[in-house]
């Protein structure tokens, strides 16, 4: 069987995923910090109580997996907090660090402790932003939000390099505008329709594409 694990995916992308993995017969660990009962309905394996920052949680969930093969690692766990320049203060800063913690740390932290977890061959798809493009931003602003996700960009390439001679792919996808609780309900997709593109860029991407930056509707990104 298929053994996917998603991070943060208690509810927007993250449990439409774990749905629609759910529903095709795959094998789903669901990881977030408190479930929900969405989540619960799936019937995915919900490992709750787990901050993609916390070593020591990070750790245990390691152990509790025991000799289980991950296929399919999706890192989605992410949050998002706006800046304008000239009005950052002590708290904004704590703010841009607490981003790059979870959005750019977080995913190695989670890539790193499950290695031996990974089966070779397996996929790890990173749900980054096209807000993390240099290329792309023409409006400025979201200083914590762009500066994480051009970081986590850096080191899922990284990751591609370093995990290729084991045949594991990584690729960063952005999966489009979702209207989510992060961005207030506004938005030009569902989490379902973001989560149904996702699923097929893991699917059909190969690893010559590893390391490689996508819009979840198929088109390729510039860094």
């Amino acid at each position: 069987m298929h053994t996917v694990l998603i991070t943060g995916a208690n509810r927007g992308i993250g449990l439409a995923l774990a749905q629609q993995y759910s529903a095709r017969g795959d094998r789903v660990i669901a990881v977030c910090r408190r479930a929900s009962p969405a989540l619960d309905a799936t019937g995915a394996q919900v490992e709750s109580g787990i901050d993609v920052t916390d070593d020591a949680a990070l750790a245990a969930l390691a152990r509790r997996l025991g000799d289980t093969r991950i296929d399919t690692l999706v890192l989605n766990a992410g949050i998002l907090a706006k800046e304008s320049l000239g009005e950052i203060d002590a708290a904004g800063f704590d703010s841009l660090r607490r981003q790059f913690e979870v959005n750019a740390l977080g995913p190695l932290k989670v890539a790193q402790v499950l290695l031996g977890h990974l089966a070779d061959g397996a996929r790890i798809g990173i749900v980054t932003s096209r807000m993390g493009s240099i290329a792309d931003n023409g409006s400025g602003g979201y200083y914590g939000y762009r500066a994480s996700k051009a970081a986590v960009n850096a080191i899922g390439k990284s990751l591609a390099v370093d995990l290729k001679p084991r045949g594991i792919a990584v690729f960063l996808l952005h999966p489009g505008y979702v209207a989510t609780d992060m961005v207030g309900g506004r938005g030009d997709l569902t989490p379902e329709q973001a989560a149904r593109q996702l699923i097929e860029r893991l699917d059909t991407l190969t690893l010559e594409q590893t390391g490689t930056f996508w819009h979840g509707n198929g088109t390729p990104l510039p860094w």
